[in-house]
């Protein structure tokens, strides 16, 4: 059994939908999940396909040259086809472990369609925890004097393991536009949602301060502009006076563990498209 998804977005016209299922139908594909969206406003169609093939001569890359030819050119698609193979995630991590615990305990129960080739971090502090999942770590010291050196040490081993996707489980570095360009809409950062309200380094304390209602986690793809990257997935818990920093701070860790894992789930079951910096997530 072979299982494609493709995703889709063009102009909004007229026949979209019935050629793509005609075209998979004349292929001998069964389709198994469509959804698709309009945005009203830009005038644009999106679509979300899976479809699978019970004959044993299917080809993912013939199929592609002839969904290309056939359909991408004569709708002006903007499109991508993925066979049913887990990518490769590369972990950048710091000194927080908690997003790092989570997703490795998820991937290690088969929770995640992905696999992890290393783990990458400008500390030594969290190295046992790779250890103990026997997932290789690297450390990787960033400082000014040495980052750019430090950079082309993180994308030789991205490159050499293939690696499709990269996830900052609380990497407190600032990353790079040349990482960015290597990996664009492939970066999937965390952080709390007080931004821009309550920057700095200890926005938990701002906001206790505040006597805020609501504290939330946001994850996104990273952009060159800090913090401003379309927005994959998002949380939020209610909060009152009678909770300590220490209550928000962990409330907050909590929330930062699901939006991330929520976001990563997203992007490897391939239901994000990205379009001018927002998002539309496939059900």
């Amino acid at each position: 059994m072979n299982k494609i998804t493709i995703l889709i977005h063009c102009k909004d016209q007229r026949n979209i939908i019935a050629s793509i299922t005609n075209f998979i139908s004349e292929k001998e594909g069964n389709i198994v999940y469509i959804d698709q969206h309009v945005d009203r406003e830009q005038n644009i169609f999106f679509m979300r396909l899976e479809s699978e093939f019970e004959t044993d001569n299917f080809s993912t890359e013939a199929f592609k040259e002839s969904f290309k030819t056939h359909l991408a050119a004569k709708f002006n698609m903007k499109w991508r086809i993925y066979s049913d193979i887990k990518p490769k995630m590369a972990l950048f991590v710091s000194k927080y472990d908690h997003c790092l615990y989570d997703l490795l305990g998820r991937y290690n129960s088969g929770e995640l369609f992905l696999e992890i080739p290393f783990i990458i971090s400008n500390h030594k502090d969290l190295k046992s925890i790779a250890d103990s999942f026997n997932i290789p770590f690297y450390h990787i010291p960033v400082t000014k004097e040495n980052k750019t050196e430090a950079e082309n040490k993180q994308l030789e081993l991205l490159e050499n393991h293939n690696i499709d996707f990269i996830v900052l489980a609380r990497y407190m570095q600032i990353v790079s536009g040349k990482l960015i360009a290597k990996y664009p809409n492939k970066i999937i950062n965390i952080h709390h949602s007080f931004l821009p309200a309550f920057v700095g380094a200890k926005p938990y304390h701002s906001a206790y301060k505040r006597g805020v209602k609501i504290i939330g986690a946001t994850s996104h793809y990273v952009t060159e502009e800090l913090d401003a990257g379309p927005i994959i997935d998002q949380g939020v818990t209610r909060v009152s006076h009678t909770h300590s920093i220490e209550d928000l701070i962990a409330k907050g860790r909590d929330l930062e563990k699901i939006v991330l894992a929520n976001a990563v789930k997203l992007h490897t079951n391939r239901k994000v498209m990205v379009y001018n910096n927002k998002t539309v997530i496939f059900s």
